[in-house]
């Protein structure tokens, strides 16, 4: 069997940031933290709370002393003109528009809470519709040794030095309707940013020389899909591996499983054999497959092998799967949770259900494994703390003011989570 490994790309060098990217230093959902509480309220466990301008759901990136997000700030449009905008769409589904969108950069400060920066990156004078659960800042910025680059999808792409605050470059030529709004957070791959462009109207993945914000190479999404534009959309995050000694970086999108090597080319595809658009999750690997959500209409799970001559798919399960939230990999086992609050336990090398249980609430944020737990946040302010394993077991529970949307970030005893109003860092008591 050949061996699958992650690319420990933000891990290798000593002054590498503690947590750079979306779901964490490989991508997978796993911090190194500990001594973290496993309950807390507004007045309980929490050593500060930032108020945060504006409105996003990107997750926090951390690096040194500093806390990174990104967020937009909007200019209402009257009554009038939101039926204006409106007018022609062929999205069904409920849609929020704005004037003029401020698209910044925040800074916190890690020790005490306080926002240390507010710098204006791009403006979009007139901006798609979104979502009414999405927001114009959803994308997670990642982040390396004094450089933040930040992704608003068709909005635009900037790198911010964090020791200057000097906006590096911007890059505004890579447009797609979105439909629902940004999604796909970017990924470092060497010199390269990585991002998907999966629009209605062009679906492609993109790479921008990270020292310039030019464009290195664009690849076309060649599976064939629905005819349908709506179905042709997602809004997944890459995830860069190693497979038989070779990197590739795998690329979910609608119908297809991609993986292109460092220069852009399509290694190979494998189509999911069912229905599958809108991704917003992204794939976890270990035991020499990847595994995957497809989100609509009918989410599966798929484990798909990658120590074959060929991918192929091992396994599928169809129960409670989630269209948002990414699942997480934990030793042999694999855990879902569907926005609808079905947490679920299966083997990841069968697919063999070992339990699915109701949790309180429904979920956008991808779980957290954690100094031995599994921390889920749910669009109501909770989260769910669970104990890995074959049993299902509840073992303390959070509760803030908000809704939480952003995934988790959690690095030595502390774990930061952003509701809609706020940056909070949950600590012990000492």
């Amino acid at each position: 069997m050949v061996c699958l490994l992650l690319i420990p790309a933000f891990v290798q060098a000593a002054d590498s940031p503690e947590w750079p990217q979306f779901r964490g230093p490989a991508g997978q959902g796993h911090a190194a933290a500990r001594d973290l509480p496993t309950s807390w309220s507004e007045q309980e466990n929490v050593a500060w709370k930032c108020p945060l301008p504006g409105k996003g759901w990107s997750s926090p990136v951390i690096a040194g002393n500093e806390i990174w997000l990104t967020t937009a700030i909007d200019s209402p449009l009257s009554e009038a003109e939101k039926a204006e905008r409106l007018k022609g769409t062929t999205n069904s589904q409920p849609l929020l528009v704005s004037g003029k969108l401020s698209l910044r950069a925040l800074g916190v400060d890690r020790s005490s809470g306080k926002l240390l920066h507010d710098i204006e990156l791009l403006v979009e004078p007139s901006p798609q519709g979104t979502h009414a659960t999405n927001s114009f800042a959803s994308p997670t910025p990642v982040i390396e040794a004094g450089k933040l680059y930040c992704h608003f999808g068709a909005y635009g792409t900037a790198c911010l030095d964090t020791v200057s605050r000097q906006v590096l470059w911007t890059n505004r030529d890579l447009v797609v309707q979105h439909e629902n709004g940004p999604g796909s957070s970017p990924v470092i791959w060497g010199d390269l940013l990585i991002f998907h462009c999966d629009g209605s109207d062009l679906q492609y993945i993109a790479a921008l020389d990270k020292r310039t914000g030019k464009l290195a190479w664009k690849t076309d999404r060649t599976g064939a899909m629905n005819s349908n534009p709506q179905l042709k959309k997602s809004y997944g995050t890459p995830l860069v591996a190693e497979v038989a000694g070779q990197p590739l970086l795998l690329s979910p999108a609608s119908d297809w499983l991609y993986a292109y090597d460092p220069a852009g080319r399509e290694v190979w595809k494998l189509p999911y054999e069912k229905l599958g658009f809108s991704l917003a999750p992204r794939p976890v690997v270990g035991h020499g497959m990847a595994f995957l959500c497809t989100s609509f209409m009918q989410s599966e799970l798929l484990a798909v092998t990658l120590d074959k001559e060929k991918p192929q798919i091992a396994w599928r399960y169809g129960r409670q799967v989630p269209q948002v939230p990414s699942p997480l990999l934990v030793g042999d086992e694999i855990y879902l949770v569907s926005d609808k609050g079905i947490a679920t336990c299966l083997d990841a090398l069968s697919g063999k259900v070992h339990w699915a249980e109701r949790i309180p609430g429904n979920y956008s944020s991808s779980p957290l494994l954690a100094a031995g737990h599994i921390y889920c946040s749910n669009r109501e302010g909770e989260t769910t703390v669970l104990a890995p394993g074959k049993e299902f077991r509840v073992v303390g529970t959070g509760k803030l003011d908000g809704q939480i949307m952003a995934s988790p970030a959690a690095i030595e005893n502390s774990i930061y989570l952003r509701t809609d109003k706020a940056l909070y860092r949950i600590a012990g008591q000492k």
